[in-house]
């Protein structure tokens, strides 16, 4: 079902984003002397990460402390007007990132309504922020020992536990400090026990805001909802809306405060799920569109060989329904153990509950159901699951039923809310680490078991995108990648050369085992080969954050509570061997050499595809180069965007770059797409699949719009086998039409041999 037409018709869509994080590395300053190079770019809006004051020293700004005030460690409110001014003066637009769903608490003292809510109880007129299960509310900071408490002291009117400090209620501050302690509105407890609030997943520094509460809504939003309505900011960007307690509803209250606003949500959408036509939104975020890009340029005929390497490496073949189910159901009853009891606590009585509630959210198929509109379906598929994995339950799973179904019991609100912190941690922090059969197809809003996409599918997902969310975001890289678009496109060559990559990771385990670093765990390692392979050369620093994050968040063997030392000193060995043993090294370096050149060739494709497709498009900050980066904070690493600039000079000045490691002739392709849907937005509208003739037809991907055709080569080993395009044409529509690459004028039948000669893809305009 398409969105709402009265939304789209009055929203100001902008033409393109392009992604800055701001932080320490990035001020308004900063942000203000890149506007020029963004505006030369082609870019149509600047798409600020959280600009409100958030807990000192955050790196990403999602733990937002004080929602009433820009935050001063990026320049304060005189810098936020200085980036307005000068977005405005380039005549960009500006798109801001909001988090409605949690506020940052690690540090109570920087966040003044928690701070007061500890201080005032339930009496403090910021208690309704807050989703807070029970008085006295229970922090989970203790060290897990029994006499933790024993290390308070009293700080004049605050209590200190080490770094952490707590107010005193009025009164309060005679006697020990665990008499005062005692006399508070919160107990501390254990680091591991239930939390006496709603998280944002499971980080206890992040509670949970009830906005659907309007007073709430209005004290945590008006500072953004006053730029907008001063016509400083143009969109809107809304993280992680399925935490909310009744997103439509939230999201209907933003559009009446913001009716002329782009909006779009962070939602994350499984294969075949629609976002709820009902909400008054442009679409998603876009990973949706990420899975489908990544997707036709995947090779299928890979999936057997590496699926038979996964195999080999681990000793099992994995069932990745399986899987998912096992990982959900360990963070259900494990890590959100606090949220299931919680959930549990809504229905006394009933025998089991905690094991059936668990097995629900294991099988639940989707992130979260938004009843009474959408998710009685998935509600079915999650029960009989629960009915097939655990028979003994049927009399609990019977009674839930309907409760669940019911979207005015406080159950059903809660399982809404739960599920999808569930599937979030289960899938995309904990499966997508342990299933390391080919990792390209690991990433946010994919699905690792659908191995590639064909043509047919992809044009018809195109076609859908168009009716459904011609205005919604699309992307390839964001801050919550797993690896970045660049790393995923040389990874997918792999899928071409399967039965070579697994002699490689055969030669890579001996040569370690050699080094006298033999592989602990073969399905971390493989993830390290390919990790290796995909961002090579990576530097020792980045490399072995990296792996610390993966093992830990896979917790087969070692994790962020329970580090196992030797497992991980084992693994970092073989890290290491990679990089310091001469035979391993080569090896390595052997391998990557082979694949960086397709690899660069799928970036291409991947860019004008995304670019050009229905949507409007996202590009991550430096990501018009060349970027093998990693998952967060991999991804935050600062910008040169002054040798962007000079590269992007040189060829405004004719220069036509190779496809070498300069990255320039992305830059190139990157550019000319987003000048055109800057100056000619009515062209890209409408989708006509294209199709070769030719024995190499199946090697080209090519749409046209309304006057544009993007035309981009996929699986570029198998071309290079078959000898090249060959004699392989692309029809075009009537008319004459130049590539905005390269100055080519193309007749209405292409040989793509012609089109294609010097760069892997095309951006052909109408004359």
């Amino acid at each position: 079902m398409a969105r709402d037409a009265t939304t789209l018709n009055t929203m100001v869509t902008p033409a393109s984003t392009y992604r800055l994080q701001f932080g320490r590395c990035l001020t308004f300053a900063d942000a203000v002397a890149v506007i020029p190079y963004l505006a030369s770019l082609g870019v149509g809006s600047v798409y600020a990460s959280p600009l409100l004051t958030a807990m000192p020293g955050s790196a990403h700004g999602y733990d937002v402390a004080d929602p009433r005030r820009v935050s001063e460690v990026i320049g304060g409110e005189s810098g936020r007007r200085a980036l307005v001014a000068a977005v405005r003066e380039h005549a960009l637009a500006l798109v801001v990132d909001i988090v409605p769903n949690h506020l940052g608490v690690a540090d109570p003292q920087a966040n003044p309504a928690w701070w007061d809510v500890l201080q005032h109880g339930p009496s403090s007129r910021f208690a309704g922020w807050f989703d807070i299960t029970g008085w006295p509310l229970r922090l989970p900071v203790l060290a897990d020992s029994s006499d933790a408490l024993a290390d308070l002291r009293l700080d004049g009117d605050v209590l200190r536990y080490y770094e952490h400090a707590f107010p005193l209620a009025p009164g309060t501050a005679g006697g020990t400090p665990q008499q005062v302690h005692d006399a508070q509105h919160y107990r501390l407890m254990s680091w591991r026990a239930d939390v006496g609030y709603r998280r944002f997943f499971a980080v206890s520094d992040l509670a949970a805001v009830r906005v659907e509460d309007p007073e709430v809504f209005d004290a945590t939003h008006g500072e953004v909802l006053r730029w907008v309505a001063d016509g400083e900011v143009d969109g809107l960007r809304v993280d992680h809306p399925d935490g909310l307690t009744d997103p439509a509803g939230y999201l209907r209250r933003l559009r009446e405060h913001a009716p002329d606003a782009w909006i779009v949500v962070e939602k994350i959408l499984e294969p075949g799920e629609e976002l709820p036509a009902s909400w008054p939104v442009a679409g998603t975020t876009g990973y949706d569109a990420l899975a489908e890009v990544d997707g036709v340029l995947i090779d299928p005929a890979g999936e057997a060989t590496l699926t038979a390497l996964d195999t080999e490496l681990t000793g099992v073949q994995t069932d990745w329904a399986q899987l998912v189910h096992d990982c959900k159901h360990d963070v259900a009853t494990g890590m959100l153990g606090s949220e299931l009891h919680r959930l549990a606590a809504l229905a006394p009585g009933l025998t089991a509950v905690c094991d059936a509630l668990a097995e629900v959210l294991a099988g639940f198929p989707v992130y979260r159901s938004y009843l009474p509109d959408h998710g009685e379906e998935q509600l079915d598929q999650a029960l009989a699951a629960a009915q097939h994995q655990r028979p003994d339950l049927g009399s609990t799973l019977a009674a839930l039923s309907p409760r669940l179904r019911d979207p005015s019991d406080e159950l059903a609100l809660r399982f809404q809310q739960t599920s999808g912190a569930v599937m979030a941690k289960g899938v995309e922090d904990t499966a997508y680490y342990r299933w390391t059969r080919f990792i390209a197809l690991n990433e946010v809003g994919g699905d690792p078991d659908r191995f590639g996409l064909g043509l047919d599918a992809f044009h018809a997902a195109m076609a859908q995108r168009e009716e459904l969310a011609p205005q919604g975001m699309t992307t390839l890289s964001t801050h919550d990648t797993k690896r970045s678009a660049d790393v995923r496109a040389r990874l997918a060559v792999l899928a071409e050369l399967p039965e070579w990559w697994t002699d490689a990771v055969r030669e890579f385990t001996r040569l370690s085992a050699a080094a006298g670093a033999s592989v602990p765990d073969p399905a971390l390692g493989h993830l390290l080969w390919q990790t290796l392979v995909g961002a090579w050369p990576l530097p020792p620093d980045r490399l072995h954050a990296y792996l610390d994050k993966a093992m830990r968040e896979a917790r087969t063997r070692t994790t962020w509570t329970e580090p196992d030392k030797p497992f991980e000193s084992a693994m970092h060995a073989v890290a290491d061997a990679a990089l310091d043993d001469s035979a391993l090294r080569t090896a390595v370096a052997r391998v990557a050499a082979r694949i960086i050149g397709p690899g660069r060739s799928n970036s291409l494709s991947a860019a004008v595809v995304q670019l050009a497709m229905p949507g409007v498009p996202d590009t991550y900050q430096g990501g018009e180069l060349w970027d093998l980066s990693l998952v967060d904070p991999d991804n935050r690493r600062p910008v040169d965007f002054t040798a962007r600039a000079e590269l992007l000079a040189r060829i405004d000045r004719g220069w036509l770059p190779d496809v070498d490691e300069s990255g320039a002739a992305k830059l190139l392709v990157v550019s000319r797409v987003l000048r055109a849907r800057r100056d000619h937005p009515e062209r890209f509208t409408g989708y006509t699949p294209l199709r070769g003739s030719g024995a190499a037809a199946s090697h080209a991907v090519a749409f046209a719009r309304n006057g544009v055709i993007a035309v981009a080569t996929r699986l570029p080993v198998g071309l290079t086998g078959r000898g090249g395009w060959g004699e392989t044409t692309l029809p075009l529509p009537n008319g004459s039409w130049t590539d905005a690459l390269t100055g080519l004028a193309v007749s209405r039948e292409g040989p793509l041999a012609d089109l294609l000669a010097r760069y892997p893809v095309a951006l052909l305009l109408a004359d």
